[in-house]
């Protein structure tokens, strides 16, 4: 009996810092992410034109790029180009 409870023990502990590790690793990739989108979304406010009363498809702020291209700004950074049929007015 007390055989088993050590081994459940020891067996447990590594699995623990597997979990640990993964949760460190996972921090500085969400606040790259973060990072990156509040960078882009700054640019193209900067940069771009503002779509006036449309929205994304859930309802983020749609920019105006150079050559009349429409887009959005995803959780990661990176600008994802729409179709009209993804363009719709602002709920209020």
């Amino acid at each position: 009996m007390l055989f088993a409870v050590a081994f459940g023990a020891i067996a447990t502990l590594p699995a623990q810092a597997v979990f640990a590790q993964h949760k460190i690793d996972s921090l500085p990739k969400k606040i790259g992410n973060k990072t990156a989108s509040i960078a882009v979304k700054g640019a193209s406010t900067l940069t771009d034109k503002t779509y006036k009363g449309k929205e994304g498809p859930n309802g983020q702020p749609v920019y105006i790029d150079k050559k009349d291209r429409k887009f959005i700004v995803n959780d990661k950074g990176k600008k994802i180009y729409l179709k009209p049929s993804q363009i719709h007015d602002k709920k209020e």
